[in-house]
């Protein structure tokens, strides 16, 4: 038994029992079973998700907070409900540290804006890293355009890891605040959270950390982590789109200004001044998604329920099925091989460009992602326009990675 076969063994969790927890991995496509290898960008919905929602639009649909009827208490009762889930499956302190966002985008949107607006001005820095999404690069720039300040980039090796040294000689008297991937989603690093946080700590400097591609995968504690504010969305991690997190550690959602303004976020309206609520209602605006908050409650009750530690072990078995799988692909090249990662493994195949890859896999039922995966900077360091990534879920098995590398062998008959 090769050592990949070994750890899937040990961690006993049966990705092809679990398919059939998701109606959607049933079909065919183009006459063969789906193969669904795109979990990075979002991942498909087990029934218990998807019956949840149904559930709540039968039974319990109402607006939140402001009704004195039953319907209006049971629904405002199931979204507390679920921000209560989160905090625990975070292990947040408080309740009122969790903020449901749209996603991760609208959340780093939301600390970018007001933290510009309340911390920022002319010569101070923002600290990213070269491996981060457009999400985690393109707010901070909008701020530094409002406010005068800086962008920094701390840089990465060939493996695709950051070079801790570098980051630690950028944070500077100027750095106001450091944004920085969990987990990269075209590379897979898994970058060193806790050492990140103890350096800007010591320097009074405050973290945001993206997260979403790292909650699917790995056991998240924020308060062991120590960072301030901490992002991830839903449809990533078997929950809906739509809905996601952001949590900000002790006092700092209360010293950030309102993201958007209308009903619900406030205390007191005239035309003359409005006074705000208390986080988390004040970065809740209008209607939110009641029934994607219900659907994410249950996607996190999923992963406690498979394990976290087990769905971590599942999917580094796939990673190392996959990587020594592809290394016998000719003209394969693996982008980045960072010694800890997770979830995902990006590649490219020469002489062959990565949508080509993608639309003659697709032919053969296998979902992959080909192109820049909203990581541009990064893939210019790499020289590469785009690459091929195959990623994994819990309901991912060594036969998907089998049906990958023959499919890719397909490829090379067409364009060979």
């Amino acid at each position: 038994m090769s050592e990949a076969r070994d750890v899937a063994a040990r961690a006993a969790l049966d990705g092809a029992r679990l398919r059939e927890e998701f109606p959607i991995l049933r079909q065919q496509v183009r006459g063969r079973r789906l193969v669904y290898l795109d979990n990075a960008a979002t991942t498909q919905k087990p029934r218990r998700v998807l019956e949840a929602i149904v559930r709540f639009y039968e039974t319990s649909y109402a607006n939140v907070h402001r009704g004195v009827y039953a319907l209006s208490e049971r629904a405002t009762a199931a979204y507390e409900s679920a921000r209560e889930t989160v905090r625990r499956f975070l292990n947040a302190s408080r309740p009122e540290e969790i903020v449901f966002v749209r996603g991760t985008t609208e959340a780093i949107n939301l600390v970018a804006h007001g933290f510009g607006r309340a911390f920022l001005k002319g010569g101070d820095e923002i600290l990213v890293t070269h491996m981060e999404h457009h999400s985690n690069i393109v707010p901070w720039q909008l701020a530094c355009e409002a406010t005068g300040a800086r962008l920094r980039v701390a840089p990465i090796d060939d493996r695709g890891e950051l070079i801790l040294e570098a980051l630690e000689r950028l944070l500077g008297p100027r750095t106001r605040i450091v944004a920085v991937a969990h987990v990269s989603n075209a590379l897979g690093t898994v970058n060193p959270i806790h050492d990140i946080v103890a350096l800007a700590r010591a320097r009074g400097i405050p973290v945001l950390v993206d997260g979403a591609q790292a909650v699917p995968h790995l056991r998240v504690d924020v308060r062991a982590l120590g960072c301030d504010f901490y992002c991830f969305s839903g449809h990533k991690v078997y929950g809906p789109s739509g809905i996601g997190v952001l949590y900000g550690a002790g006092d700092w959602l209360e010293r950030l200004p309102p993201y958007q303004g209308g009903g619900e976020m406030i205390r007191t309206v005239t035309f003359e001044r409005t006074t705000f609520a208390r986080a988390p209602q004040r970065f809740e605006a209008g209607t939110p998604h009641v029934a994607g908050a219900v659907g994410l409650a249950a996607a996190l009750g999923y992963l406690e329920e498979l394990g976290l530690e087990r769905v971590a072990a599942h999917e580094a078995a796939l990673l190392a099925r996959a990587a020594e799988a592809l290394s016998g692909v000719p003209g394969l090249r693996r982008i980045g091989n960072p010694r800890e990662a997770c979830g995902l493994i990006s590649f490219v195949i020469e002489g062959i460009h990565p949508h080509d890859v993608g639309t003659v896999l697709d032919h053969e039922g296998i979902a992959i992602r080909a192109g820049h995966h909203c990581a541009q900077p990064l893939m210019a360091r790499y020289g590469v326009p785009a690459t091929v990534r195959a990623s994994f879920g819990v309901y991912n098995t060594f036969e998907d990675i089998e049906r990958l590398v023959q499919a890719l062998g397909k490829v090379h008959e067409v364009f060979g």
